[in-house]
């Protein structure tokens, strides 16, 4: 058996839609998530014409999600940061602050993109921040990042049901730390940048946390809490998130680069955080911030 959920903007989800859709795959009832937002209907089998039906409904602005109804509600969180529980790349903030940002920001896309390798990508673009003062995190934290809708939502709701949640991000713990304390993560992790006498180094700390790394740390931590990487959600959007969607149980690009996109089943284009919450069946009444 498996769930269809339909979610879009609030308000433009079209109950026509909905029925037309289950009334054409032969669904079950309907059950409305959040009023014409974000609905749901089992179907007895995958239809056929599933990638079709996504590029059509892309088009309208509504994301499709067909998953097995099993195991649908998860117990651990897995999130990138940059691009997914912040709506910035924080190597990119930095980087327009010291002077560089066009040519780091370009870096950054090509890189999330696939076409760059991560570690050598980050290696150049920190090093474009040498000389930086330190006080520069703080003021672009302050100044430059705001919040993904629906991430304080998101987070709190898996963990009102006894889920924990872990940033894991090829970012840095200095801007890691506050995103997790400010949204209510259990852990985070992610990578250091190099500081001498107040300033950057224009270098980062070994090991370099990359695609392998947030691998391992979703194995690390589903063995350490003693559940199945199969009870776990995770969500990011570049190419070094790959791996680590591949293995949780549901895997989401959220807003994907197009690379990642091509790769994944579960892609959220048009919904919010909040979206992974209606792909679990949780309504909108269940949500919680904490």
């Amino acid at each position: 058996m498996f769930v269809v959920t339909l979610i879009a903007k609030p308000g433009n989800l079209a109950p026509a839609l909905v029925d037309s859709l289950r009334n054409a795959w032969g669904g079950g009832d309907a059950q409305w998530l959040s009023p014409d937002e974000a609905a749901e209907f089992p179907v007895q089998t995958r239809p056929a014409n599933t990638d079709d039906v996504w590029r059509s409904l892309q088009d309208e602005g509504v994301d499709l999600v067909i998953q097995s109804i099993a195991n649908r509600r998860k117990k651990m969180l897995i999130a990138d940061m940059d691009s997914t529980m912040i709506q910035q790349e924080c190597i990119d903030e930095l980087a327009d602050e010291a002077g560089v940002g066009a040519r780091v920001a370009d870096i950054t896309a090509r890189a999330m993109n696939g076409e760059l390798d991560f570690v050598g990508a980050i290696d150049e673009r920190v090093g474009l921040l040498a000389g930086l003062g330190v006080d520069i995190i703080d003021h672009v934290l302050t100044t430059r990042i705001t919040y993904m809708p629906g991430g304080r939502e998101l987070v709190q709701t898996m963990k009102s049901q006894g889920a924990f949640a872990a940033l894991v991000s090829g970012g840095f713990t200095a801007f890691t730390a506050k995103v997790a304390a400010d949204l209510g993560f259990d852990e985070n992790r992610a990578n250091t940048l190099g500081v001498e006498g107040g300033k950057l180094t224009g270098k980062v700390v070994r090991p370099v946390l990359g695609q392998e790394a947030k691998l391992d740390a979703l194995n690390h931590i589903t063995a350490r809490l003693g559940i199945d990487p199969r009870d776990a959600l995770a969500v990011g959007d570049g190419m070094n998130d790959l791996l680590m969607l591949k293995r949780a149980g549901t895997g989401v690009a959220l807003h994907g680069k197009p690379a990642l996109q091509a790769k994944c089943e579960v892609k959220i284009n048009h919904g919010d955080l909040t979206a992974l919450l209606f792909i679990q069946g949780y309504a909108r009444d269940e949500f919680t911030t904490g």
